[in-house]
């Protein structure tokens, strides 16, 4: 009997352990947030919403996986994406960079959205800004959402998309999702 509850502590303990999110706290003191490692993005695009034509296009979910390495000096943690696709829309800042901010990944950047208006049609580029976060979760996946607002053009208004990061080296089943 004690060996089997000694067993069933055990596996608990681990369980919670491996469930702790990124940056808990350890018992040698609090650890640094870190998202490191090769994580497939996903974006779930089929369900996106916001003002903005673009946010009533139809498109599916997609994802890709990059691999990305936490750097933490002077109190502040940035996760920079060191490989993975490049972009096609060549005014996306790069490399992403996410700061922590005290709970979750954070990434601000100006761009260029690129407003697609149907086949045959030349692409209106116009400014836009865009604010995507990504808090941990005690199962090791990430989950936030993507707001873009458009300043102008055809495509003026906001797309907002939620969207999730999972870790590659592990079986997308155990988070919930076949993709």
């Amino acid at each position: 009997m004690r060996k089997a509850l000694l067993a069933v502590a055990l596996i608990a303990t681990w369980l919670v352990a491996g469930a702790a999110p990124a940056g808990a706290a350890s018992s040698a003191g609090p650890a640094q947030p870190s998202w490191s490692g090769q994580y497939s993005v996903k974006r779930f695009a089929a369900t996106k919403t916001g003002t903005s034509l673009a946010a009533r296009q139809w498109e599916p979910d997609f994802a890709d996986t990059y691999t990305f390495e936490t750097t933490c000096t002077a109190g502040t943690c940035v996760a920079t994406v060191v490989d993975g696709p490049k972009p096609a829309n060549p005014t996306l800042p790069q490399p992403a960079r996410y700061t922590w901010d005290g709970t979750r990944w954070v990434h601000p950047y100006d761009w260029k959205w690129d407003c697609w208006q149907g086949e045959g049609v030349p692409k209106v580029w116009a400014p836009a800004h865009s604010f995507a976060y990504y808090t941990p979760q005690r199962d090791g996946t990430l989950v936030g959402s993507w707001r873009t607002d458009i300043d102008s053009g055809p495509c003026a208004g906001s797309v907002i998309m939620n969207v999730a990061a999972y870790p590659v080296d592990r079986s997308p089943g155990l988070f919930g999702s076949s993709s």
